[in-house]
């Protein structure tokens, strides 16, 4: 059952007359609502509170300890005797991976978050939510671990595919569509990381000290507008401590601010190995601690309540909220789940090829695209043949099949019409072991009998817990297999490695190239430790074309006092290395060739990925080389950027067009072509500010003596920039189209609360335009940012149609944070209401008094 707030066909999310918010929830007539649908002072929601209050009554203490544990990686444990069911979850931004690390049950990728923010659709972000719980349908799975709501605070995260943007309220409006669409699907949602886990560095022990107007204005407020506006059901509390305080322990922020505050009544999960203290987490507001089995509650929290050090009542409202989860999702026998009628089936490959070119950004233009009809396109960049479609890390799936932008220009272009040629490899190290190899797996008991099989995606085995293959347990598993074939693309030396911490045999058309142990390395990221760097083994000349047999034989490595038994190792490879000037001059000469230059430039797995920060925003290898060089042969040059945030782009004035296709999910091949052929336009806006590193205002995200002061306060992203002075390669904001848009008028109605704008199609063909409105305090003050997002709203027009839109403009928008009063305070005067394209680009505005 969908929650009564609506988000209509331009973005904007609205709520009925007869609707109160209240600090429970929301009430309509109807009674109160909360998670999604009416579910307090109804029927329904009586009957599943009774049967949550009679299965609570039913458990004893051991067996309500160990509810609050997970069993293993993924699960929580059923209760047969009160009709329980094993909770399942599974990670979910992009694609639900489900509770094996395999590629022979596929996952549909969709684009990175930050490309679905990009789209500054609530509506689509829906539809992607739906498609997702649809998905997890499929799989077992009864909660997604996303969305990612923590904010862009500087550009330098190497997880900021995974969040939406650096605004507050771009971000909860989206990933209240997000919510909204997963659990419209019955599947639950943990939006995370909540709270200020806002990077990667030291992300396990970081204090990040954040003034409480920065947490309330900007961090929290995401996490606010969703559990206002679509009432999730799980939280996720991050690795991190803030001001002090471990967030799974955060006694303040989670029971007094997100439960008393927010009225917030779903279930609290901890981050995977974030739960470090039996009391500390239970008297902190933490429901679940994972993964399992060995957690710090289970018999950990019994022994504390009969030791008299935690009440058992503090246990049984942990326990009443995992089972409310349990109901809502379908799980607790005799209690109605909250759908009990889910969306229409969606095709996947459909809507995600449609995210893909609804968030592609088009920041320059002078005349390249779309493309000529039946001219000649010479397309360039190793990330044009392999793309990169998903972020590392924990987002990652297997889809079924991706379409490269090689694959769909090969499509979409007359025959002929086409080249294609590598340029420049940004791949500086061994990489996973992709295109080419056909592999799988086989393990072996210490007598060396096979117990099990499975496929290996792109070279990796990753299995943690109990996902493990069929037959295989962690006590008789000794020894993995990797074996079966590779038919390399190119002649020559070809270097093959490991990566991984154990005992290794590799071997390569009949060459054994390493037998041996890698040790165990030193990192402040546990995982980072313990998956380890790829280090190459040795070379073999092979011939393109020409398959040959590779095996990597792995004896499994055992840590003493890990947190959880693990089986975690790649086969790396990387490809004859060829010089680079010969790559690119290759490539400057197949550009002088052709009517048009596509030059597609990515970031790599090594610069993106989680557990990690990025030192810089320069693309990787000699791709800026490659595009001067192309450039300088066709002035006609069309760059694509494959990243999932930004990166520096030197050469943005040398080239006739830049699009930014993030990491587009695995029908970005398509989605391209439909872009760059004009079948369809480009409908990104920037979330995130994109500029120089050495200009960016807020850089800094290691600590000092454990602690990362957030000293620039409610100054990030664009108002950080605009208060530097400083001018950003592209604003927050920003994105062209393929036809022109006019701002002919603005209106403020309702005493503020509304805004009325009217735009014009002026050019010639049909579009959509994002109509965004800030609001500007006439009276300048320092400790206030000069203008913020206030509102948005799409618009869609025929050429030389003028159409309105009503945008409204929250109460909270005229608000700030007053830390004396420890409340918020309106701020009364005279604002600019600005309505435009961009931060910068702003056309209309009308003054209103508050």
């Amino acid at each position: 059952m969908p929650s009564p707030y609506d988000i209509n066909h331009n973005g904007e999310i609205t709520k009925p007359t007869d609707l109160q918010v209240t600090g429970a929830g929301w009430r309509t007539r109807a009674g109160l609502q909360r998670g999604g649908a009416v579910v307090a002072d109804t029927q329904q929601d009586q009957a599943r509170e009774a049967v949550v209050e009679a299965a609570l009554g039913k458990l004893d203490l051991d067996t309500k300890a160990g509810l609050l544990a997970g069993q293993d990686m993924w699960s929580l444990p059923a209760v047969p005797g009160i009709g329980l069911a094993s909770l399942v979850m599974s990670d979910g931004p992009i694609g639900v991976r489900g509770i094996r690390w395999t590629a022979d049950d596929p996952s549909i990728a969709l684009p990175s978050p930050t490309a679905l923010a990009a789209t500054w659709d609530p509506e689509l972000a829906c539809r992607a939510g739906q498609l997702l719980a649809q998905e997890a349908r499929r799989k077992g799975v009864h909660v997604l671990l996303a969305p990612t709501v923590n904010l862009h605070r500087t550009p330098v995260g190497g997880r900021h595919f995974e969040a939406y943007s650096e605004d507050p309220y771009l971000t909860g409006a989206i990933g209240t569509g997000y919510v909204r669409g997963v659990q419209s699907g019955g599947v639950g949602t943990t939006v995370k990381h909540f709270v200020a886990n806002d990077a990667e560095t030291d992300r396990f022990t970081v204090d990040n000290v954040v003034s409480a107007r920065a947490l309330r204005e900007l961090y929290l407020a995401p996490f606010e507008a969703i559990v206002e506006n679509a009432h999730p059901w799980g939280i996720m509390t991050a690795y991190n401590t803030v001001n002090g305080t471990t967030m799974t322990e955060h006694r303040y922020l989670v029971n007094e601010v997100l439960r008393g505050e927010w009225g917030f009544d779903g279930f609290n999960v901890s981050d995977w190995m974030a739960a470090r203290s039996t009391t500390g987490d239970i008297e902190g507001g933490l429901d679940v601690a994972m993964p399992g089995p060995e957690t710090v509650y289970g018999p950990a929290l019994a022994a504390a309540v009969r030791a008299g050090e935690v009440e058992e009542p503090t246990v049984d409202e942990a326990v009443r909220n995992v089972l409310r989860l349990a109901a809502r999702v379908g799980i607790l026998e005799g209690a109605e789940p909250v759908v009990t009628e889910t969306p229409a089936e969606i095709d996947g490959e459909a809507l995600a090829r449609e995210i893909a070119r609804r968030a592609f950004v088009l920041v320059r233009n002078s005349g390249a695209l779309p493309l000529r009809s039946g001219g000649s396109v010479a397309l360039i960049g190793a990330a044009a043949r392999d793309a990169r479609v998903l972020g590392g890390g924990s987002a990652t799936v297997f889809p079924a099949h991706v379409v490269s932008p090689l694959d769909g220009l090969t499509a979409a272009l007359p025959e002929g019409t086409l080249t294609y040629a590598i340029g420049a490899e940004p791949n500086e190290e061994l990489a996973a072991a992709g295109a080419g190899f056909e592999l799988r797996a086989r393990c072996l008991d210490a007598a060396g009998d096979v117990i099990g099989t499975a496929s290996v995606p792109g070279g990796r085995i990753q299995w943690i817990g109990a996902d493990l293959p069929d037959g295989v347990t962690h006590d008789t598993l000794h020894t993995v297999e990797i074996t079966g074939t590779f038919t390399p693309r190119a002649s020559g030396p070809h270097t093959f490695g490991t990566q991984g911490i154990g005992g290794f045999t590799l071997t390569v058309a009949g060459q054994v190239l390493f037998d041996g142990e890698q040790p165990l390395a030193s990192a402040a990221d546990p995982f980072a430790a313990f998956f380890g760097s790829p280090v190459g083994r040795g070379n073999v000349d092979l011939v393109a074309g020409e398959s040959v047999d590779v095996s990597l034989r792995y004896v499994v490595f055992k840590p003493e006092g890990a947190p959880l038994q693990a089986i975690a190792f790649s086969l790396v490879h990387r490809e004859p290395q060829r010089d680079p000037d010969e790559l690119i001059a290759e490539a400057a000469e197949a550009a002088r060739s052709a009517g048009t230059a596509v030059v597609v430039v990515a970031t790599t797995e090594r610069v993106e990925s989680e557990g990690f920060d990025r030192k810089d925003l320069r693309l990787p290898g000699r791709q800026d080389d490659l595009v001067r060089a192309v450039a300088a042969a066709n002035p006609n040059t069309v760059v694509v950027v494959n990243s999932g945030s930004p990166v520096e782009l030197p050469w943005r004035e040398d080239v006739a067009s830049v699009l930014l296709s993030w990491f587009p999910g695995q029908e970005g091949g398509d989605a391209l072509a439909d872009v760059l052929t004009g079948a369809e336009e480009p409908g990104g806006r920037l979330p995130t500010t994109w500029g120089t590193f050495d200009d960016a205002p807020v850089t800094e995200v290691a600590p000092t003596d454990g602690r990362l002061a957030y000293t620039e306060g409610v100054f990030i992203g664009y108002r950080a920039w605009e208060r530097s002075g400083a001018t950003p390669s592209y604003a927050f904001g920003h994105g062209l189209g393929y036809t022109d848009w006019t701002y002919e008028a603005i209106e403020v109605r309702d005493a503020g609360a509304t805004a009325v704008v009217r735009v014009r199609n002026s050019g010639e063909r049909s579009g959509r335009e994002v109509v965004q409105v800030y609001l500007a305090p006439e009276q300048a003050d320092p400790a206030r940012p000069a203008r913020w997002l206030a509102g948005f709203a799409g618009v869609e027009a025929a050429p030389g149609e003028s159409v309105e839109v009503t945008v409204p403009l929250p109460r909270r928008a005229f608000e700030i944070w007053d830390e004396n009063a420890d409340a918020w305070a309106h701020q009364p005067g005279a604002y600019e209401v600005e309505a435009g394209r961009s931060v910068e680009d702003r056309r209309v505005s009308a003054r209103v008094e508050v």
